[in-house]
């Protein structure tokens, strides 16, 4: 699929978080790019919002910034579910658990096992 001259508003939206995540964590383009296994041109080109990215390339992502595929494709300006999840994502595992917890006992609300 050739490279897009003009970005495609949610490719862009998708690149800006990610561009965002990246920076967050003081990663530069070519560090993360050789953390997910991509090129470094490719990843310019979806933070920018020009490069068609599969479910492949968000997974290589998510696994070069030590994440769930979620984290990227989830903004927080959207709603508040979104907002949860950013809020989540700054936490421990352990502090994530005990706010699980807490809810499922507030609302009886279980996360089905696949």
């Amino acid at each position: 699929m050739p490279r897009r001259t003009v970005p495609e508003p949610f490719a862009l939206k998708v690149g800006t978080r990610i561009r965002e995540l990246r920076k967050e964590r003081g990663l530069s383009l070519g560090k993360l790019a050789d953390a997910c296994y991509l090129s470094k041109g490719h990843l310019s080109s979806v933070e920018h919002g020009l490069a068609a990215i599969t479910i492949q390339t968000i997974e290589r992502l998510a696994f070069g910034f030590g994440v769930p595929p979620l984290y990227l494709l989830t903004f927080a300006a959207d709603d508040e579910r979104a907002k949860t999840a950013e809020l989540l994502r700054e936490m421990s595992n352990a502090e994530v658990r005990k706010i699980r917890r807490r809810i499922q006992e507030e609302t009886g609300v279980r996360v089905k096992r696949s």
